[in-house]
């Protein structure tokens, strides 16, 4: 029997039923984040939901503090995988990505940031999530943002801000949620409004 090779099979298989623990973990905070307030998401339920100990949550992420921070990087990652995915320059694509990412987090987001005044860790995840936000339209409108592409007297720093409002979150909710567009037609309306700003002069 090579003990070797299966003391490494064992680690692995350790390694991987860990990780799978440590995403269980971060998946029941955020769900427990979304059915009430941030102040209801303590260790004893977090534990109770992802079906571990506390001392097992605390061996992972440390304190409270420790497991929200790691559930926003978690959450944050997943973010930016899925938006980093959109081609520059490729609007109608830039505006499935986007609808993508509000039809499966918008929701999440829209509640951090109505909470955000009353905790300083979400005003700090939803500050990050502004400036990914603006650092996706700084890329994928990139071409359109270039100097030799905007029209005389238009700053770039106004074109950029104007991207970053017509794509902002709080647009789809007005079109999808309060106006109750279907997905399509929610694309429709940004693409609409995002044509006077990618039509070359």
């Amino acid at each position: 029997m090579n003990m070797a090779g299966t003391r490494a099979y064992d680690s692995r298989k350790r390694a991987a039923s860990a990780a799978a623990t440590g995403r269980r973990i971060l998946q029941a905070t955020l769900d427990l984040f979304m059915e009430g307030p941030l102040a209801g998401v303590t260790l004893n339920a977090v534990a109770e939901r992802a079906g571990v100990t506390v001392q097992t949550v605390i061996r992972r992420f440390g304190d409270r503090p420790g497991l929200i921070h790691a559930t926003a990087e978690f959450a944050s990652a997943q973010v930016a995988g899925q938006r980093g995915a959109a081609p520059p320059g490729d609007v109608p694509a830039a505006v499935d990505n986007l609808l993508e990412h509000y039809e499966t987090t918008g929701a999440l987001a829209l509640k951090m940031l109505a909470e955000e005044e009353t905790s300083p860790v979400l005003a700090e995840i939803t500050e990050g999530g502004r400036q990914l936000h603006r650092q996706w339209c700084e890329r994928v409108f990139a071409p359109f943002l270039a100097d030799d592409f905007l029209p005389d007297g238009v700053e770039r720093k106004r074109r950029l801000a104007q991207f970053v409002a017509v794509c902002d979150v709080y647009t789809w909710k007005l079109l999808r949620l309060d106006a109750g567009l279907s997905r399509d037609h929610v694309a429709h309306c940004l693409l609409e409004m995002l044509e006077p700003f990618i039509r070359r002069p």
